[in-house]
């Protein structure tokens, strides 16, 4: 994982493990673009919406899909 990344993905993977979907199902069943995947792959940012759609799809909690992880990198408040 990188040195700063703050939001991390890795909890979606486990969770479409254990769901009856796929990458090939949200993608093209559910319409998730495969920059999304890619997004989630790489731990890169994606907005809100996108997280409400998988927890939707997948009928899970957030935590199932993102977890914040605290960096030293982080910007103070």
């Amino acid at each position: 994982m990188e040195g700063n990344v703050v939001i991390d993905y890795s909890p979606f993977w486990n969770t479409l493990e254990h769901s009856n979907e796929t990458t090939y199902t949200l993608i093209n069943k559910h319409h998730i673009s495969s920059a999304i995947i890619d997004k989630l792959r790489k731990n890169k940012p994606m907005n809100t919406t996108t997280l409400n759609d998988l927890c939707r799809i997948l009928n899970c909690r957030l935590d199932d899909v993102a977890q914040y992880i605290p960096s030293e990198t982080d910007q103070l408040l």
